[in-house]
């Protein structure tokens, strides 16, 4: 943890502490129906967590972390819309939402030179160990865009087994980046779901079985 300050990190557990409170909240309404429940909570809390978690990984220069956040983000708005939860929202916090993301990748990026030595040339953050956490965060937030897919397909929000299951590989890769950085906050915010993960598969495992 040396170098960084302690308030980065704190933005960071916090970003952590709302995506573990959507994962252990989806769990415990899951558990309760015996079925995989995708709850407007989840996608509520994703919101706030990715914010958060943007900006640490601005602070902490590391692309891997930026990258996922930005991919995931809007289909995080795209379930909020699907649930009716969007409509009822204040047109300033919508164009707020929508904006802030687009908003910040084009000051990070205002100048390529400044954006390309800060991200990818940087001596702490070999090449090989970059690709490799990206790889992580693309595998994480692919999750997201296979579950936009399905549910776009089902009108509907779901959170298919699939998605558990990508959860669960790219959690175990993002760890083991996180072990490479040293970085506490994104080794014990994604152990945090391993279990949750598991028992998501379990139990839509169960209810496809009944349902058979």
């Amino acid at each position: 943890m040396q170098g960084t300050a302690s308030w980065i990190y704190a933005i960071g557990f916090l970003a952590q502490a709302f995506f573990s409170a959507r994962i252990l909240y989806q769990w415990i309404v899951t558990e309760k129906a015996k079925k995989i429940i995708s709850p407007p909570a989840f996608w509520i809390l994703s919101i706030f967590g990715s914010y958060l978690l943007f900006i640490y990984g601005v602070l902490r220069n590391d692309f891997a972390i930026i990258f996922g956040q930005f991919l995931a983000y809007y289909i995080y708005l795209w379930n909020l819309n699907i649930q009716g939860i969007w409509k009822r929202l204040n047109v300033v916090l919508k164009t707020l939402l929508l904006l802030t993301p687009v908003m910040a990748a084009a000051f990070l990026m205002r100048d390529m030179d400044v954006f390309t030595a800060i991200f990818f040339r940087q001596k702490d953050i070999p090449l090989w160990l970059l690709i490799f956490g990206s790889a992580g965060q693309v595998l994480f937030t692919f999750r997201f865009i296979y579950q936009w897919i399905y549910s776009a397909h089902r009108h509907r929000s779901v959170l298919p087994i699939g998605f558990w299951i990508i959860s669960l590989l790219g959690s175990g890769i993002i760890v083991a980046y996180g072990i490479f950085r040293l970085d506490p906050v994104l080794i014990l915010g994604q152990s945090v779901g391993f279990v949750a993960y598991v028992r998501n598969i379990m139990i839509g495992l169960q209810a496809k079985k009944i349902m058979s």
